[in-house]
């Protein structure tokens, strides 16, 4: 079969690797569609996504949906043609996270296309994968592929949006409207944010930030708006941090209202990162992280088949396999794309 395979930074070949067949309780799935995600960016431009270096030749892709090939030994519940979402993340069940209800901190998590361990759990985007059963959620034929390979970032959103507690009636500021950002957009709104400013460097990040739902957009060059923002205590009750920048993560601080809540969701560079900490304490912040996702996954897989959720608009361009390549230039080019997907025939 035919893989992605990316051997160091900006050197991705299509290479023949071996089909893999499915152990007794897995599925033998045929991908058919999968998103390119930041941090695939990251490990094809840079060669690595925050503190994780890829060290080996590495399948990227971890947002994909396809459809069922053949059942392992053991497997019911699943059948053969049945079109599902894959949650790339198969956590063990058994270490003290997984017994604590944080499976997505597991210590022996198998997260497909994620060089976090060594030698790497090789990602999605190649013919065929092989996966846990549990990791498998069927999906209705109405759904197409590409769609719902959007349930892994719905995923991560709805996960951040669970971290932030309640927003009804909230006033919320997002800091970056890349496909992410807009996700959690989006998935605010529905959750009943009273008021969603979304802030980035890019106009055409804004005008999409628009369309899924902000009522005000600001360019992070209008340095007077965010110094207006951090006067009098802060503005935000809940700020969303998705844009992995330094410069984010301070105006996300400064903005947030005395009492409000912070979330880090964008991905920052590695090592050292600079916070302006006094912030924290002075405004009493809740400064809080978030890591992929729990059991949102089974959730988001759901919104998108019942159309609770509509994230076409984002889904800007799709190339073939053998364009890999040029999905990964286009997708790294936020003047013409957002969320760009490889399709497979």
């Amino acid at each position: 079969m035919l893989a992605a395979v990316l051997h160091e930074a900006k050197k991705l070949s299509i290479d023949e690797i071996e089909t893999p067949q499915p152990l007794a309780g897995q599925v033998q799935i045929r991908v058919r569609a999968g998103g390119i995600c930041g941090s695939d960016l990251s490990y094809y431009f840079k060669g690595k996504s925050g503190d994780f270096a890829v060290r080996e030749p590495f399948v990227l892709g971890h947002e994909v949906a396809g459809e069922i090939a053949a059942l392992g030994e053991g497997v019911t519940g699943l059948r053969v043609g049945q079109r599902v979402a894959v949650n790339p993340g198969l956590n063990c069940g058994e270490c003290r996270f997984c017994v604590k209800g944080m499976p997505n901190h597991c210590l022996n998590m198998r997260f497909m296309g994620s060089a976090s361990t060594f030698p790497h759990m090789q990602g999605m985007f190649r013919q065929y994968i092989t996966a846990a059963a549990r990791q498998c959620v069927p999906v209705p034929d109405s759904l197409d592929y590409a769609q719902a390979s959007m349930a892994e970032p719905l995923a991560v959103a709805l996960h951040a949006l669970r971290q932030a507690g309640t927003l009804v009636g909230a006033k919320m500021l997002l800091v970056g409207c890349g496909p992410i950002g807009c996700i959690v957009l989006a998935a605010a709104r529905r959750a009943g944010a009273h008021r969603i400013v979304a802030l980035d460097l890019a106009p055409k990040a804004l005008q999409m930030a628009v369309t899924l739902g902000a009522d005000e957009t600001v360019l992070a060059s209008d340095t007077a708006k965010i110094d207006e923002w951090s006067r009098n205590r802060g503005t935000f009750d809940v700020v969303i941090e998705a844009s992995g920048s330094p410069a984010g993560l301070d105006t996300a601080l400064r903005a947030a209202s005395a009492g409000g809540t912070v979330i880090q969701l964008g991905n920052l560079p590695a090592g050292q990162s600079p916070i302006a900490a006094n912030l924290v304490m002075a405004k009493e912040l809740r400064y809080q992280g978030s890591f992929r996702f729990t059991d949102e996954y089974a959730v988001a897989a759901e919104m998108l088949a019942s159309r609770r959720i509509d994230l076409k608009p984002l889904m800007t361009h799709s190339f073939a396999l053998e364009d890999a390549n040029q999905a990964f230039e286009v997708a790294h080019d936020r003047d013409q794309s957002m969320k760009v997907h490889i399709q497979f025939d």
